[in-house]
């Protein structure tokens, strides 16, 4: 039987995953252009570290709220349902966001992008699972990582273009714009997802769209259908693996999270520069970051997603452990060690989206992926408030090693449970 994880990539199956991956990549735009904006807005609003803490945090409050929420619905519902008002909604707010005038409205503004983002993460990485073939998966989510690199690679870069210009802070946070529209005339004809339609016994509308994009030929594998649960994702073996992807992408995001969103005031910290010249200083190392996502999604199928891991987390924690214990060191030393934790993050970049979405099956599928990626940005929020602050009182040597050794305890329990899924259906890396 020739099923969807048999078949090869096409343009459309393609064009799904590039219009997928829009939410990460306005994720990264929108969390990036706000390290490069509050240069501005700092001294504008006469902002003290707390404000530009919570202005920095608001959105990761808004994306644990945004995937839990919005990975339920997209499991009960469908993929495709918010497919399109989420991208809307994104546009709205970050327009809303260039009037605000104050903190606080800035802060609300924030909060709602940041829903609306999380909530695509569980659409748009199911529907990428679903339609793709095992071969392509890492692939695929490799774009769908590599997307956020570039979304906040392109927002340093017009952040940097902009951070001489008087009032830039409102053409960086309106700027979202732009790739909000592209990305709603690209979803417009991205169908529903005939995996999750054959699960909820929608037979017949499953197979007109495996027909139309796939083939007369092709089957879809059975699973057991069953009534989608929030609770499911804690109960037996799948409790486990939530608990076990929602740590390892914690670990993975809050140094991430923490750099791009106070990029600027990092570099600062490193000597590598003020002002304009910081921002480049963080563009490099966003670089690093997209550069490395590129040879991470095919060593997932030749080396595997468990021995690709573990060497990624160690020779990050590399990195930031240089940075930790010699903050002084020569500017190459600094750029290199930078280097190496952004480049081998890659792989571990790749897994937050692929791990949630192979480990879990189809009725609870988007539901542990908002509750992985929501449990992390538990940890993101309170990072993301606490940086500026710890970084004010303890340094960046103590913010670095702080970071080595999150990244240390995601490599040691990837050691016990962090489990291999190469070259299986999705129904039977599901199983437990």
């Amino acid at each position: 039987m020739k099923t969807i994880d048999d078949v090869k990539m096409t343009p459309f199956l393609r064009k799904i995953t590039v219009f997928s991956a829009g939410g990460s990549f306005l994720d990264g735009y929108v969390l990036a252009l706000i390290g490069v904006a509050l240069t501005q807005i700092t001294p504008l609003f006469n902002l003290t570290s707390e404000w530009s803490a919570a202005i920095g945090a608001s959105v990761m409050v808004g994306i644990l709220v945004g995937t839990i929420v919005g990975g339920y619905l997209t499991d009960m519902i469908g993929r495709r349902k918010m497919f399109i008002i989420d991208v809307v909604a994104i546009g709205v707010f970050s327009l809303l966001s260039v009037f605000a005038a104050d903190a606080f409205q800035l802060i609300v503004a924030r909060f709602a992008i940041g829903v609306f983002v999380g909530a695509d993460y569980p659409i748009a990485t199911s529907l990428v699972t679903e339609f793709t073939p095992k071969q392509q998966r890492c692939v695929s989510m490799g774009v769908v990582s590599g997307a956020w690199y570039l979304g906040a690679t392109v927002a340093s870069v017009a952040g940097y273009a902009l951070s001489g210009v008087e009032n830039g802070w409102q053409w960086m946070l309106g700027s979202a714009i732009i790739p909000c529209a592209i990305l709603l005339i690209g979803r417009h004809d991205i169908p529903e997802s005939p995996i999750w339609l054959e699960n909820k016994g929608r037979s017949a509308e499953a197979r007109a769209i495996v027909d139309l994009v796939f083939g007369r030929d092709v089957e879809i594998e059975r699973e057991e259908s069953n009534k989608t649960s929030l609770l499911e994702v804690f109960r037996g073996g799948y409790g486990k693996r939530t608990i076990y992807v929602g740590i390892l992408i914690l670990c993975q995001v809050v140094p991430m999270y923490a750099i791009y969103t106070f990029g600027p005031q990092i570099m600062n910290a490193f000597g590598l520069g003020e002002g304009a010249e910081s921002i480049l200083g963080e563009n490099a190392i966003s670089l690093f970051f997209l550069i490395g996502t590129i040879p991470a999604m095919f060593w997932l199928n030749s080396m595997g997603r468990r021995p690709l891991l573990v060497l990624s987390l160690g020779f990050m924690a590399i990195g930031l452990v240089i940075l930790g214990v010699w903050p002084s060191a020569p500017v190459l030393v600094i750029i290199i060690s930078f280097g190496l934790y952004a480049f081998f993050s890659g792989g571990p970049g790749i897994l937050q989206w692929l791990y949630p979405n192979e480990l879990f099956p189809t009725r609870i599928r988007a539901t542990a992926v908002g509750v992985a990626i929501g449990f992390s940005r538990i940890g993101t929020i309170v990072s993301t408030y606490a940086t500026p602050i710890f970084l004010e009182a303890y340094g960046i040597g103590a913010t670095m090693m702080v970071a080595a050794l999150l990244v240390l305890f995601a490599f040691a329990l990837s050691l016990f449970m962090a489990p291999e899924t190469k070259g299986k259906s999705l129904t039977e890396a599901s199983s437990v």
